[in-house]
């Protein structure tokens, strides 16, 4: 089975944090909007929701063993698991699936607020995840990604993401070049 991940799970190092994964590969799910939301009350950053609507969200697809699913499911608590439509995949690269799709959702994700921002460690977890695809495929999850105006906070210098991974000094100096004129905050 596949899971599109859309924020963190784009970059395999935060992957690995949770479980085995096999091969990944860009594509794009439509009928599904992106933005930047709350989960619940337990979380102390605002992290990347998807909700079922008109758009189009790239991400990756990550081949997993149906029996760590469990484990992608506790990562994504507050969300819920829907399988995405075969319609509705844009396989980026030549690849055939023959499996379903789990995508993550959550329709009624509350905007960030200064006391669950987003923050700049996760976005770069994101970014350098999305950077690592090609420069395409980070500017198209930039466009397509609603609420950047939102609260947000530069927390590298004291980290609030705890499944920060596979960001270098590279990698921050793009991603701030990418974000001068996005993030206003």
């Amino acid at each position: 089975m596949f899971i599109f991940g859309y924020g963190s799970l784009i970059n395999a190092a935060s992957r690995e944090l949770t479980g085995q994964t096999g091969r990944a590969f860009p594509a794009i799910a439509h009928g599904f909007k992106r933005s930047w939301g709350k989960i619940d009350s337990s979380y102390i950053l605002s992290p990347l929701v998807v909700s079922q609507a008109e758009g189009s969200t790239n991400g990756v697809l990550i081949e997993i063993a149906e029996q760590d699913l469990s484990e992608f499911d506790r990562r994504e608590a507050g969300y819920r698991r829907v399988e995405i439509p075969g319609n509705c995949l844009e396989l980026i690269e030549e690849t055939k699936i023959n499996k379903p799709v789990w995508i993550y959702v959550k329709d009624d994700a509350c905007i960030p607020c200064p006391e669950q921002p987003i923050v700049q460690t996760y976005v770069d977890t994101v970014l350098a995840g999305c950077l690592t695809v090609s420069d395409e495929f980070t500017r198209h999850f930039i466009d397509n990604t609603e609420g950047w105006h939102h609260h947000f906070e530069n927390d590298r210098r004291a980290p609030r993401y705890t499944r920060m991974a596979g960001v270098s000094d590279e990698h921050r100096s793009e991603i701030d070049r990418i974000l001068s004129g996005v993030i206003t905050a």
